[in-house]
């Protein structure tokens, strides 16, 4: 069993942003037997001040296949485009009005009802990208 998850870091938000990318960069990921916690400490993309938003277990899901499903969706920063994340696979952009949209519709199906006002989380965020790399 492996566990999918979401982190973001502030260091390399501020680097996407200066190069064009935007500031709603995040690390998604699966990993079968280590928490993502300890390989987040150990540092990713060139930085090592990743904060693990949220984890979740899945059964038979490969990185590879998740983020097959996810680039569907969302764009993946491509690592050999961009060499200050050292190769780094899973580094996404994500466009926090496509997230809104989602819990519009998610929101409007569950209640009947048009949402009034929606603020967009990283928690939000991050499961919005589970969703989508595993369906």
């Amino acid at each position: 069993m492996g566990t999918i998850y979401v982190a973001k870091s502030k260091t390399l938000q501020a680097w996407g942003g200066d190069v064009g990318l935007g500031k709603h960069l995040y690390k998604i990921g699966v990993v079968e037997d280590d928490s993502p916690a300890e390989l987040l400490a150990g540092g990713l993309a060139g930085v090592t001040d990743w904060e693990l938003i949220k984890a979740q277990e899945v059964e038979g899901v490969s990185e590879a296949d998740a983020l097959a499903r996810l680039g569907r969706k969302e764009k993946l920063v491509d690592p050999t485009y961009y060499p200050k994340i050292k190769g780094a696979l899973g580094v996404v952009k994500v466009d926090p009005m496509k997230v809104e949209n989602s819990m519009r519709i998610r929101i409007a199906l569950e209640t009947n009802q048009e949402p009034k006002d929606i603020k967009v989380k990283p928690a939000d965020i991050a499961q919005y990208l589970i969703n989508n790399s595993l369906s």
